[in-house]
């Protein structure tokens, strides 16, 4: 199977995580000699341009929700549902052209709905067959998964970036649930995977906190605000990682608050390792990239996002994480220390679910062509 092929990738713009997930999955195929095709907003296109050379880059711009100063996440979904089906049209028709345009073989899309297509190998990437909903509503997580089902089976292949079994880091969100036969546990994706083996079994320490702002305005601008004014109380020197990809790079000081528009991951990596200790929200791929650091961090779930408050949750009841609500930052409260948990057998694991759910993806190419 020597053909390289022309393989399209395209993450959906609710935040950087969808994106910085799909850079280690770009890096293996590209490794492989295929070539890899970037389809999304400048803000995902900037992250990609920043981490992995090489690569082509088409402006296709996905659904950005927003969020909310009020309503809880699933509410603003709900009411712009119409929006979101109207992109889903969209984008299923504008991948056609794109298809034809650049002659490409496999259209990978993380949480995109309507990029699948009969003509080529299509793969749908999600952590989440069923999406949360509070306990009042919980009876009716069914409809979400039946209609989330109704997406997968459009695919060829559905990835999931997990582990089966007990050492698993989306709980319910993909576990203890019937999944349609062409779902495949790929392990937890991380660009600092790329970055070399992580030594933070006996870091350095630099005396410093490290907090990694994501996620969408406003809430993420709220966080900052509260998290700055907490931390200037407390005086030890924090780096603030603001994940703006698409601005200059450049370091603004506040007495002992250091702001960076973005790092690359190497350099991401040594501040997040040599950390005192790590605040972020409980986003999904930034869990991933800490697990695979070794790191432990301070959970704030944003406010009204229920996938985000199971994650924090369970993970800190499996002993993980430590969590706090974004309402709950307080000048006094504890930061936990940057400690490592043993991490090795999930980074072990996810390394041989990728490489065969690879294979099986470029065989079924291999068999179409």
């Amino acid at each position: 199977m020597n053909k390289h092929y022309n393989i399209l990738i395209c993450p959906l713009e609710w935040g950087l995580g969808h994106a910085a997930r799909m850079i280690p999955l770009a890096g293996k195929l590209r490794e492989m000699n295929h070539n890899i095709f970037i389809g999304s907003g400048e803000e995902h296109l900037s992250l990609f341009r920043n981490e992995l050379s090489g690569l082509s880059y088409i402006k296709f711009s996905g659904f950005k929700p927003g969020y909310s100063r009020f309503l809880p996440q699933y509410l603003t979904l709900l009411l712009k549902t119409p929006l979101l089906l109207y992109h889903i049209i969209l984008e299923h028709f504008r991948l056609k052209k794109i298809i034809q345009e650049y002659a490409i073989d496999i259209v990978i899309s993380d949480n995109r709905f309507g990029l699948w297509n009969r003509n080529v190998i299509t793969v749908y990437v999600t952590h989440m067959p069923l999406i949360p909903l509070p306990k009042l509503l919980r009876f009716m997580e069914i409809v979400g998964i039946l209609l989330h089902r109704v997406v997968i089976n459009k695919y060829s292949l559905c990835f999931i970036p997990d582990l089966p079994g007990e050492l698993n880091v989306s709980g319910r969100l993909s576990h203890g649930i019937k999944l349609p036969d062409n779902v495949r546990y790929v392990g937890i994706l991380s660009r600092f995977i790329r970055c070399g083996p992580s030594q933070n079994e006996n870091p350095i320490k630099f005396q410093h906190h490290t907090v990694i702002l994501s996620g969408p305005e406003p809430q993420r601008e709220i966080l900052k605000q509260k998290l700055a004014r907490l931390l200037k109380e407390q005086g030890t020197p924090t780096i603030m990682l603001e994940g703006r990809p698409d601005k200059m790079r450049e370091i603004v000081r506040s007495g002992n608050i250091f702001y960076y528009n973005h790092l690359p991951a190497s350099e991401m990596k040594e501040m997040i390792t040599g950390s005192e200790s790590i605040i972020t929200r409980s986003g999904y791929t930034i869990i991933m990239e800490l697990i695979s650091l070794n790191c432990n961090a301070l959970l704030i779930p944003t406010p009204g996002q229920t996938e985000q408050e199971y994650l924090a949750e369970y993970l800190s009841e499996k002993g993980w994480f430590n969590t706090i609500p974004q309402g709950e930052i307080k000048a006094g409260i504890s930061l936990p220390s940057n400690r490592a948990f043993c991490s090795g057998e999930i980074t072990e694991q996810s390394s041989l679910l990728l490489t065969e759910a690879l294979e099986e993806l470029l065989d079924k190419q291999h068999k179409k062509g």
